[in-house]
């Protein structure tokens, strides 16, 4: 292939012999561990659940499914505001990719206050990691997935400002897809603990 005839992703050409630049390949082979770390995860409580002796309550007795339902639909809209950050970029929109960079950090913000609110009342009435396996369980997945959120927020923050300071401009726009796979990676597994722990 001819080296005018190479496709380019943000103004870099890809390394050769890849189809896409080192970073996303990066991206990708950290997720590949990370799905194995929450698959740990999960399958832990699955058989510790089913297996355990003590009576596993309904989560419904313990947990507030209606607000976290509501929390998930608010990392929902993240990904969303993700996806037209990551087009604006791609487009060329500089006062989209600010908006939309900007709204994805505020509203994983916002998840993340929503979860501390409902430690918060879970904690105030007693039910806390030491509250059995249910508890350690609980706080567990859900605590180790909220520290992936706060990251993603970290970031989004920094890409916020950057793309303020015109950091995205003129098709630099790879940074924002690799975080990007990042924060859908960080979403899909929430809806999977949602149903598992919430809801089942």
């Amino acid at each position: 292939m001819e080296a005018h005839a190479m496709p380019y992703y943000g103004g870099r050409a890809p390394e050769k012999g890849l189809a896409v630049y080192t970073q996303k390949v990066g991206m990708w082979v950290f997720l590949c561990s990370e799905v194995m770390f929450f698959t740990g995860l999960i399958g832990s409580y699955i058989i510790l659940r089913f297996g355990a002796s003590e009576t596993w309550p309904q989560p419904g007795e313990i947990l507030n499914i209606p607000v976290t339902a509501i929390n998930t639909f608010i990392l929902i809209c993240s990904s969303v505001t993700m996806v037209k950050a990551f087009a604006a970029s791609e487009m060329g929109d500089k006062r989209g990719t600010r908006l939309y960079t900007l709204a994805t950090a505020v509203i994983g913000a916002a998840f993340l206050g929503v979860q501390i609110y409902e430690y918060s009342e879970l904690l105030g009435h007693g039910f806390g990691p030491w509250s059995g396996l249910y508890g350690s369980t609980f706080y567990t997945m859900t605590g180790f997935h909220g520290f992936h959120v706060f990251s993603g927020v970290v970031c989004m923050t920094w890409a916020t400002v950057k793309a303020f300071r015109g950091g995205y401009d003129n098709g630099n726009y790879q940074g924002l897809e690799v975080l990007g796979l990042y924060w859908h990676f960080v979403d899909l597994v929430w809806i999977i603990l949602f149903t598992i722990v919430y809801l089942i």
